[in-house]
């Protein structure tokens, strides 16, 4: 290959030293001393900036169909243009990061700091120009090798925002090879086909297109070194680091073009992952990516089909999470070749699953009639009883999941062929073929599954008009399963009667229906009772002829005639039969709805639901025969058991930050002309209702109530009324208690005193004070005069002279305070049974004592806080004779 060359060659390749490199040299020597002399004569050739891209190079003519030359040769110029790039990079290590400080310091960091310091400095230099620090980029792509997967992911995360969301990547193209760049297979043509490693550079390349052509060679190839680390750690065995790798992943994919098939078959390789999380984050992050790239709809699906579902020996687990993210892609009308190709998708799948069932039943009958050995059971005969039922336990034991997955997948498939149906356009022909194929699931072992081929073919049968008797007599016979009893599907079979009987045109078909709807409620339970009796008045609004099956008598003339005799044939003679002509009457056993005569019918199964023991039931049915209007939300969530026992315990059950059915994107949405297909759209149940006890609701008119709730309104009020009246009460009672509160207290702390000192009480005999309330006690018994201010009211209630009573007032104003004398002891009584004098009698007189008492107090409360000016006067005069 030759010498190694160095940067100071001339752009036209080898030639002889420069005459001036001895002074070349001794510039380097100035620069190392300090001098200037380097920083002026700066040898790089590319622009120092983050966005190497956008650097513009000189213009290359291009040719329209070049002649791809031979490999020597670009293997030649491909070696030389990495020895310009590492030149390159030399040269700006050297005039850059060894004079400037912070480069020095995050060169100390790199050599000595923690692991994240070394990313975070090593994220730094490459974003400074990364066509001139490829070597920081390989050490964080070498950091990203280490075993350990927090440093590992640590080092793939700096790389993901560098590539994916930094400017390293071009944002509007893919990197291409140095072989593959136009303005070098446009430079080799003609004579310059054949250069040689040192001649002078063909055409019109400079230096600086083989510099930036070989970095992004190099890139492309760093980039994918990089996509082969992610790709290991998605494959880990610690589930926190494979949805870490497939986040990686993602981001880099919705970011950038660069290797996107790569990213994402990775990325749709993670739906089969063994743990359910992980598959179900690709399947999120894949509708994630439609919606950021809404173009890329039909390379992603076609990666899942051809990657993934039809790959030989994929697991059911797989598919199934393929087929649930094919069908939550949001179509539209502009996008009729990707329904397209998802209906193609679906009715493949389908015909895959139906023939492996088929074998599936051949390797039960064969496991039915071998034993252990494999041997054929009874040489070829019937297998007994016990034969039979090991049989049956092993093809349990060995086809439950599959089946179960089985059914599964079928839903989702359904599920899809629903949602894509609308957007698609194909031959009526090929859809009739698969229709046939469709009602077989029909009559699948899982009901619920039949509810969505049913739902299907509605569908179809409405858009293209195909088999409509059929789909109507197949969900005719489903009102017969039993299995209809206990399916989690309610909701959705009422939605697909309602969709299915408003659109039919034969109004003998509709009462045929509602016929045996109503024979068969009486079996089920009141949420599903209540929905049919509102689906019901929604077809008697759409179909007012079926409201005389509610007026209109039957037609039976036999019960009215008159008795027929007839004489009995004499000998010889032939007994003529007249056959009289059979009259038209309903016939519940036919298989055509339209055949059962319904119409001559009247519907007296609504006769035994008054009677029902729900009271919703018992009146929606009361409604419907009096031809009422009916106000209650088609909700049948609110009418089942859990919900009546949350009731009683008082409380609402969670809510939900969900609004009403169809407020996904992938349901009608409320307010477009899909949503009026649907009989129940709210499916919230009680959770914007009050609770019982709250004073909201029994507040509110019995009008306004639900039937099955006007019992508990009905307590709940008179409980409510109670309540208030008691506060009402209490409040009095408190207001009485406050007047009394300073009697009570005052009375406590004498017993308390006269306990503690008996002398307390005074020497006087048959004074006994302990029947006297405090507030009696307004003196002390061995004052002189008896005289004491308590409120500024002088009182004396005590006296000296034993058994002496004091004399009523002889007026009876208590009011008229004008004339009223303070020496006057005798003026706080009113009465002589007031304040008993002989307090031996308290016990005598009982209650009348204490209501005297009580009477005395009021009286003095009632009098003036201070005395008047003339009163205080008198007393000065008093005291000073």
């Amino acid at each position: 290959m030759g010498k190694k060359r160095t940067h100071a060659e001339t752009k036209d390749g080898f030639t002889k030293p420069p005459p001036g490199q001895d002074r070349v040299k001794n510039d380097r020597k100035d620069a190392r001393k300090g001098g200037d002399a380097g920083k002026k004569r700066s040898a790089l050739i590319f622009k120092v900036q983050p966005e190497w891209h956008t650097v513009e190079l000189p213009q290359l003519p291009i040719a329209e169909n070049p002649t791809i030359p031979p490999k020597y040769i670009l293997d030649d110029l491909h070696a030389y243009a990495d020895e310009l790039l590492e030149a390159e990079t030399t040269e700006y290590a050297a005039s850059h990061m060894s004079k400037d400080a912070s480069h020095k310091f995050m060169s100390t960091i790199m050599a000595s700091g923690t692991m994240e310091d070394k990313v975070s400095a090593l994220t730094l230099l490459v974003q400074e120009s990364p066509l001139h620090t490829t070597k920081a980029f390989d050490q964080l792509l070498g950091l990203s090798r280490k075993k350990s997967r927090s440093a590992a992911m640590m080092a793939l995360a700096a790389l993901k925002d560098l590539l994916g969301q930094g400017v390293l990547l071009p944002p509007d193209r893919k990197l291409k090879a140095f072989a593959r760049q136009p303005g070098l297979l446009s430079a080799l043509q003609g004579k310059n086909m054949h250069w040689k490693y040192g001649e002078k550079l063909p055409g019109e390349l400079q230096k600086i297109h083989l510099i930036a052509w070989s970095y992004e060679d190099w890139l492309k190839k760093q980039y994918f070194e990089m996509l082969k680390i992610i790709e290991g750690w998605t494959n880990d065995e610690v589930e926190y680091s494979r949805n870490r790798a497939v986040t990686f992943v993602w981001e880099l994919l919705k970011e950038k073009p660069e290797q996107e098939e790569n990213l994402l078959r990775l990325l749709i390789n993670k739906l089969g992952d063994k743990e359910k999380k992980v598959s179900s984050r690709a399947s999120y992050l894949l509708l994630q990516l439609q919606i950021t790239h809404p173009l890329m709809k039909s390379v992603i699906i076609n990666s899942i089909e051809s990657d993934l579902i039809f790959r030989p020996n994929q697991s059911a687990h797989a598919k199934y999470y393929a087929v649930i993210t094919l069908n939550q892609t949001v179509l539209s009308v502009k996008e009729q070749e990707v329904a397209n190709k998802l209906l193609e998708i679906y009715f493949s799948i389908f015909l895959g699953l139906l023939k492996k069932q088929k074998d599936h039943e051949k390797e039960e009958r064969k496991i039915a009639v071998l034993n252990k050995k494999g041997e054929v059971q009874g040489g070829g005969a019937l297998p007994g009883k016990m034969a039979k039922k090991k049989a049956e336990k092993e093809a349990t034991m060995a086809f439950k999941v599959a089946d179960e997955s089985r059914e599964k997948l079928i839903s989702a498939i359904l599920t899809g062929v629903n949602r894509a149906f609308p957007f698609a356009k194909t031959d009526d022909a090929n859809f009739e073929e698969q229709l046939n194929t469709i009602y077989q699931v029909t009559h699948s072992s899982n009901f619920n599954t039949g509810i969505q081929a049913m739902t299907l073919i509605q569908q179809i049968s409405i858009a293209k008009n195909i088999s409509t008797d059929r789909f109507y007599r197949t969900l005719y016979e489903s009102l017969l399963d039993p299995r209809l009893i206990t399916t989690s599907k309610h909701i959705m079979y009422l939605n697909l009667l309602y969709r299915s009987l408003k659109a039919d045109t034969s109004i003998k078909r509709v009462k045929a229906f509602v016929k045996r709807l109503l024979q068969i409620i009486h079996m089920h339970e009141p949420p599903f009772i209540c929905g049919v009796l509102y689906l019901i008045n929604e077809l008697i609004t759409t179909f007012p002829s079926i409201k005389a099956m509610l007026s209109t008598p039957e037609d039976n003339v036999d019960d009215g005639e008159d008795e027929h005799f007839e004489d009995v044939p004499e000998e010889g003679e032939e007994k003529v039969d007249e056959k009289k002509p059979v009259k038209p009457a309903y016939d519940a056993r036919k298989r055509d709805p339209e055949h059962a005569q319904a119409d001559l019918s009247c519907l007296w199964e609504l006769l035994p639901l008054q009677a029902h023991y729900h009271p919703s039931v018992h009146v929606l049915a009361s409604k419907i025969v009096h031809q009422e209007l009916i106000k209650e939300k088609p909700d049948p969530t609110i009418y089942t058991l859990m919900n009546f026992l949350d009731k009683f315990s008082f409380r609402n059950a969670k809510t939900k930050a969900q609004g009403v059915h169809g407020s996904s994107i992938m349901q009608p949405m409320s307010g477009t002309s899909k949503a009026a297909d649907y009989l129940i759209t709210a499916r919230d149940g009680d959770r914007t209702h009050d609770p019982l006890n709250s004073e909201s609701f029994w507040r509110k008119k019995v009008d306004d109530v639900r039937d099955d709730e006007v019992f508990f309104h009905t307590y709940f009020e008179k409980a409510g009324k109670a309540k208030q009246a008691d506060k009402k009460a209490k409040k009095k009672s408190k207001k009485d208690a406050d007047d009394s509160d300073d009697e009570s207290g005052e009375d406590e702390i004498w017993k308390a005193l006269v306990k503690s000192r008996p002398e307390v009480e005074g020497d006087g005999g048959d004074d006994d004070f302990d029947d006297i309330d405090m507030d009696d006690m307004m003196s002390d018994s061995d004052a002189e005069g008896g005289v004491t201010m308590d409120d500024g009211v002088e009182l004396n209630l005590g006296s000296d002279d034993d058994g002496e009573e004091a004399p009523a007032p002889a007026d009876d104003d208590e009011d008229d305070f004008e004339n009223f004398d303070l020496d006057d002891e005798d003026g706080f009584m009113d009465d002589e049974d007031d304040i008993p004098v002989d307090l031996d009698m308290g016990d005598e007189e009982g209650d009348d004592g204490k209501d005297g008492r009580k009477k005395k107090k009021r009286k003095l409360k009632q009098l003036p806080t201070f005395a008047s000016a003339e009163d205080y006067a008198k007393l000065i005069e008093d005291g000073s004779e």
